[in-house]
């Protein structure tokens, strides 16, 4: 039976897509992924002079240290932008795209608790892909919908085409020891046109979908880091109570 995505949304904070993109599309981004990072890996460990980590992706993530990450990679733009309209159908939310991100995860990499910045106020996660030993094996990502913080959070285990949508800047999420050899996720950003950041976060403060961070405006990257700053200090706040009770 089918649920209700848009009230299984807003009553708990999160919702899980099944086959939200087919598994050949899927199999083929992430086989895309793979190259990105082997291309990149090698630019970077040859000192390529052409290589700009603001395009061909970083490995200076600080959520996943030593982890390829890539910011606004075109293909998971194309992929942000059409996932738009679906989107809103799901949510019931009148969204817009911000960014996307994506990550090939490492054998033994960990995905501290945090919740997000303003730019992904409506964040998703989709699976692309993995190489593990044991084909029955999932890397679950951890949901708090209660919005508090160091809770034993509800475990969500994907396959390949499946996304979990979730409230970015006020669910708890997470992962632990990640014990396969790679895994593609990428995350797909949007912001409600009838929210708190309408003003700022549209692409993420570029001009577009697709280009790097060096396209952001400098005015509203400004209100972006002094909302983040307030939202920030807000969750800390939150955490210290949390503790105590």
């Amino acid at each position: 039976m089918a649920i209700d995505t848009k009230q299984f949304y807003k009553d708990h904070k999160y919702v899980v897509i099944r086959n939200f993109i087919s598994k050949e599309k899927a199999d083929f981004l992430y086989a895309y992924a793979l190259m990105r990072a082997k291309r990149a890996a090698t630019f970077y460990q040859s000192n390529y002079k052409g290589y700009r980590p603001d395009i061909d992706g970083t490995y200076d993530d600080k959520q996943a240290p030593k982890t390829y990450s890539c910011y606004a990679d075109p293909a998971m733009e194309t992929l942000l932008d059409q996932a738009t309209i679906p989107m809103r159908e799901i949510t019931g939310l009148q969204l817009e795209p911000t960014y996307s991100y994506w990550r090939l995860y490492k054998p033994g990499d960990v995905l501290k608790r945090h919740k997000d910045r303003p730019s992904c106020e409506v964040s998703t996660t989709l699976m692309l892909g993995h190489n593990v030993n044991d084909s029955n094996y999932r890397w679950p990502m951890f949901v708090d919908e209660t919005g508090g913080f160091g809770n034993k959070g509800t475990p969500i285990y994907l396959n390949e085409g499946d996304m979990i949508v979730y409230r970015g800047c006020e669910v708890e999420h997470w992962r632990e020891k990640f014990e396969g050899n790679n895994h593609a996720q990428v995350f797909l950003h949007f912001n409600d046109v009838n929210g708190p950041y309408k003003d700022y976060c549209k692409y993420d403060a570029r001009p577009h979908l697709g280009l790097p961070v060096e396209f952001r405006s400098e005015e509203k990257k400004k209100l972006l880091a002094k909302v983040d700053t307030q939202l920030n200090e807000q969750h800390y706040v939150k955490r210290n109570q949390s503790r105590k009770t």
